[in-house]
Parts: structure tokens; C-alpha cells; sequence
């Protein structure tokens, strides 16, 4: 780092400002913090002391002549161009000709900014997904006229920093700020219905697709005013509904909880901007043994999933299938699995061994006459699973509670083809089961309570998070995360669109595990128009809207990794095509 950097300014102490000054103040540098708001100044000073960084190197004032000495300071106050020229236009009065000028903005012209600033060769851009985190992703931005000079200091502070760069582009960054945070917004929207708790979403969405944090907790690190802020500016601009600001935002904003930097939004933090102890989501049972022995009807990858964690926990389980041929084959790929797993150093050879021995392979549904607990796996058609009920509702005990794992089916339907519909609860566990540790456990209107209680405890049993939701469409996670593919789809009826670098800015920028084109083939482009079309059928709305692109791509038999030919077709491998998916 070059002399001139040795100290170091921030302007504006909010959702970025604040942590962007503790991590420069965690890795040694001298810096200094600067807000007109006495009370964000006290709110830092009293986090950096929560966290042992407040020493003589860090400094904190309500006036810019603080940062006259600064070799580079990064401007992160409100996303507003008038109010951001201006502050880089008196820096650019303050500080030394030598002094490097950095703005944050999310969605602001940086030319302009740069031009406005008086010193257009210094002064740069910070693009930002999310706020800043040691180990995060950043992108430094020039413009025509920035100086290497300019480029080498502000890489040279964040190598120093922590922070890894990248090379998004404007407009990859764009679309994966529009398609996160029009999810985002979806989930305010969902938690302000009531209909599912807060704590359940973020787990939920934070189980079922391992994002590092729920779509509600993202809200509160950006700040519900910014998050609002930029919605607003993207509906005005694209006249998309998904857009539009769910009200939720600004009547927690109005009510002083506008996220983490507040300690308040959707959750409530300490201190140090920790989340507080969160509820247990939505009803994590003890652990009970009511249940001794499961039926699992199905023989395909979901069944045998289930099966296998079923006779893992210690409960005898009966795996039926369509013939006695097919479920012996599944009970031999749950041995195959399980074989994978000691090797892995998962389940211990004694483990494999006790398990295998209570797997019980079956071609009669009267087989889980007894069964305590009846799991449906097959096929996602609502006519077969009624079928299905309905021998159940004949066969099995009056006390056996019969479940469904259904995705996106009404559990109801199958409630009432039973003849018990108070017995009968979704459960829907995610792809592959013995990993996954999430379960939606889906009650109806009609569930009995003992019933739903005896399939928490079940999850429990299995060492899995139950998140509980109603009998609506797409439950939990589907609901929230299918209008989100379906707008990465939309971005490519405009032909500039860059899957690639689309999935990797999502992927790298918000910390998701992998891109929205990316999820698309792992799931199965069928898969996923199956599920958008049910999800339409509920709510008759364009988020839920099979896109026209992907209906004609299954149409011409791209079906995503499992044949090689998705949005990815290049990438996927013989290997890959046959390995088990996420889904």
C-alpha cells in the first residue's frame, strides 16, 4: 500500500459505511469515520467498542474537515445523485489532489458522479451487492478517464482490507440487484400476509436452497429504506410490478426499524449487529417415539432419500414400489448410498449395517397396513396420488397418519381422496433427503393437531429443521423461489443478457450457491415448468407465469443436467448428467 493510503475515510455511516469502516479498522488501518447524524456516530462508536476496534487509529466526527488528510475516502451516504455530488464536490474542495475519491452507488451514472466530483481522473466506484464482509465480493469500477493510479490505490486498500474483487459488468450487477431483490420484496410481501412466519422464511429459504442468509435478513443488511429506495427506482424505471415496494418496508422503516444498522427491522439485532436468538421456526418438536415403523410409497430418488433417513433414525420402513423387481432394485441404491456415506465418514459400517436391516422392500400398499407413519413419493400427478390415498385410507389404521411430499399439489386433494383428511399432512422434504436438512411440514384446514405434531416429532427423529406452513401453493420456498427464476428467464428476451456472467454475479455477489440458470438445469427445466404452471394456476399472476422461452425449450427436449441441454449444455458433464440433484 502506497504512503498516501496510510489513512483512510468513510462518508456516511450506514448500512455500507459502517461496515466497511470496521473492516478497514479490523485489518489495521488508520481511518476515519464521518456522519452528520450524531446518533449513527454513536451507534458506531458504541458497535466498535462491542467489538474491540475502537483505539486512537479510528476516528470519528460529525465534520468532513476530519478527512482533509485522507490519501482515499469512500463515500456510502443515500443513493440520491444531487446529494452524492455534492459531498464528493466538497471533498473533492477538502482533500489534497492526491486524495482518491470512491462513491458506492448501487445504481447512480458513475460518469456523472465522477465529472460532478471535480476530480473525474480519482475518483472511482465500489459496486457492492450486499454490505461489505471480510472474505466478501467487490467490484472497483472505472470510467473512461480514472487514472491507474487511482485504480492501484483503491486495489491496493481492498487486498489490504479482505475484500475479493470481481469483474461483474454493469449490467450482470443490474439484473442480479433487480432479480434478488424483487425476491427479496416477494418475501416482505409474504411475511406481512401473516400467513407464514418471519423466522420460517429466512430458515426456510436459508435450508432449502443454502443461501447464507434469508431473503428477510438480506433486507435488513441492505437497510429496508435503501432496499425500498432501489425498488422504487426500478418500478418506476421498468414499470414491473415486482417492483413495486412491499408496504411492510416503509411501515417498519417509519417505525425506526430499518435493519440491522438500526438493530430493528425484520429481526432484531445486538450490539455488534448480531441476529438476536431467533424464534424456533414455525414448531420444532421434541423428540418422541411414537413412531416405530414408517411406509414409504415410491421408488425413485426422493423415495429412496426418505426410506434411507427413515431407516437410519432406528424405524423399520417399508419401501413399496410398483413391482417386487423395482423395490429391490431402490433398496439396493440405498445400500449403494449408504456405502457412500462411510466412506465419507458420515454413517459409521455398524450404522449401514442396523439400517439396512430394517429396510423392508414391498409391492402391496397393504404392505403399511400397520405403518405408523405413511409417506407418499411417487410421481407428481395429482390423479395417481388420490389413487394412492385412497387404498390408504382403506388399508391402513385408523391412528397411521399419511402424508404426502408433494411440491406443489394441493395436500387437501389428497386429504379428502383418503376418507381421513384430519390423518393426512404434507411433508415435503428436499432433494436428496439424507442432506437436506429442511422440511416443510404443510398442515390443511382440517389436519388434526396430533397428526401434524407426530410429523414434527418424525423431522425431529431425522435431525431436521421443520419449518410449518398452510396447504397453498408452493408452500414455503417454492413460492418464493420460482417467480425468481422465471425473471432470470425473462432477461433473455432481451438478446444482451450474459447467462454466464448472470449466474455468477447472483452467485458471487449475494453469496447464492449457484446462479439462476444454473438451478434451472439442476432442477430440470421440466421439473420447473410443471411447477410454475400449478403455481399459476393458484395465483393467475405474470410472477408465477411459465416464460414462453423456457415452455419451448422443454418442448424441444432440453430438460436441463439430466440430459445435457439446459441453459448450461456445455458444461455438463456424462458424470454430472447422472448424479443425483438438488431439487
Amino acid at each position: 500500500m502506497t504512503q498516501s493510503t496510510s489513512s483512510l475515510g468513510v462518508i456516511g455511516l450506514g448500512n455500507v459505511g459502517e461496515p466497511l469502516l470496521q473492516l478497514l479498522a479490523a485489518t489495521g488501518h488508520q481511518v476515519v469515520g464521518v456522519d452528520s447524524d450524531r446518533e449513527a456516530l454513536d451507534r458506531v462508536d458504541r458497535r466498535l467498542r462491542s467489538l474491540g476496534l475502537k483505539d486512537p487509529s479510528v476516528t470519528l466526527s460529525d465534520d468532513p474537515a476530519a478527512l482533509a488528510t485522507a490519501g482515499l475516502v469512500v463515500e456510502a451516504v443515500d443513493e440520491d445523485l444531487a446529494v452524492k455530488s455534492a459531498v464528493l464536490r466538497s471533498l473533492h474542495e477538502l482533500c489534497p489532489p492526491e486524495t482518491v475519491l470512491v462513491t458506492t452507488t448501487a445504481l447512480l451514472p458513475l460518469s456523472h458522479l465522477a465529472a460532478a466530483s471535480g476530480r473525474p481522473h480519482a475518483t472511482l466506484g465500489l459496486r457492492l451487492a450486499v454490505p461489505p464482509a471480510a472474505g466478501g465480493t467487490v467490484e472497483p469500477v472505472r470510467t473512461a478517464l480514472s487514472s491507474d493510479r487511482g485504480a492501484d490505490v483503491l486495489d491496493a486498500v481492498l487486498e489490504g482490507c479482505g475484500l475479493r474483487r470481481a469483474a461483474f459488468g454493469a449490467a450482470p450487477a443490474a439484473d442480479a440487484t433487480a432479480l434478488v431483490l424483487a425476491f427479496a420484496n416477494r418475501a416482505a410481501a409474504l411475511a406481512a400476509s401473516g400467513e407464514v412466519g418471519r423466522d420460517s422464511i429466512d430458515t426456510a429459504m436459508r435450508l432449502g436452497c443454502g443461501l447464507p442468509v434469508g431473503p428477510l435478513e438480506l433486507l435488513d443488511r441492505i437497510g429496508l429504506d435503501t432496499a425500498r429506495a432501489t425498488l422504487a427506482a426500478l418500478h418506476e424505471t421498468t414499470g414491473d410490478d415486482a417492483f413495486a415496494p412491499a408496504p411492510v418496508l416503509a411501515e417498519l422503516a417509519a417505525r425506526g426499524r430499518t435493519g440491522r444498522k438500526a438493530r430493528a427491522g425484520f429481526h432484531d439485532y445486538d450490539e455488534c449487529g448480531d441476529r438476536a436468538p431467533a424464534e424456533r421456526p414455525d414448531g420444532d418438536a421434541p423428540v418422541a417415539d411414537r413412531v416405530t415403523s414408517v411406509g414409504v410409497l415410491g421408488s425413485g430418488a426422493m423415495a429412496r432419500g426418505i426410506a434411507e433417513v427413515m431407516a437410519s433414525a432406528g424405524m423399520r420402513t417399508v419401501l413399496v414400489a410398483r413391482d417386487r423387481r423395482k423395490a429391490e432394485a431402490a433398496l439396493a441404491a440405498i445400500g449403494d448410498s449408504l456405502t457412500r456415506a462411510v466412506r465419507r465418514g458420515r454413517v459409521t459400517p455398524e450404522a449401514r449395517g442396523a439400517a439396512l436391516e430394517l429396510l423392508v422392500p414391498a409391492s402391496d400398499v397393504a404392505a403399511v397396513a400397520e405403518c405408523d407413519l405413511v409417506v407418499e413419493a411417487v410421481v407428481e400427478d395429482l390423479a395417481v396420488k388420490r389413487r394412492l390415498f385412497a387404498e390408504l385410507g382403506r388399508h391402513c389404521k385408523p391412528s397411521t397418519v399419511l402424508a404426502t411430499t408433494t411440491s406443489s399439489l394441493p395436500v387437501t386433494a389428497c386429504a379428502v381422496a383418503s376418507g381421513r383428511p384430519g390423518q393426512v399432512v404434507g411433508m415435503h422434504f428436499f432433494n436428496p433427503a439424507p442432506v437436506m436438512r429442511l422440511v416443510e411440514v404443510v398442515s390443511t384446514e382440517v389436519s388434526d393437531e396430533a397428526a401434524v405434531s407426530l410429523a414434527r416429532e418424525v423431522c425431529s427423529r431425522l435431525g431436521k429443521t421443520v419449518v410449518g406452513c398452510g396447504d397453498r401453493a408452493g408452500f414455503i420456498v417454492n413460492y418464493l423461489l420460482f417467480p425468481y427464476l422465471a425473471d432470470a428467464i425473462r432477461l433473455l428476451e432481451r438478446p444482451d443478457t450474459d447467462i454466464v456472467a448472470t449466474d455468477e454475479t447472483v452467485q458471487q455477489g449475494y453469496g447464492f450457491p449457484m446462479g439462476p440458470f444454473l438451478l434451472l438445469d439442476t432442477i430440470g427445466l421440466d421439473v420447473s415448468v410443471a411447477i410454475l404452471r400449478r403455481l399459476h394456476e393458484e395465483f393467475a399472476t405474470r410472477d408465477f407465469a411459465s416464460p414462453v422461452i423456457l415452455e419451448r425449450l422443454v418442448a424441444d427436449g432440453a430438460l436441463g443436467r439430466k440430459n445435457g441441454r439446459g441453459f448450461h449444455t456445455a458444461r455438463w458433464s456424462r458424470a454430472e448428467r447422472t448424479a443425483g440433484v438438488l431439487g
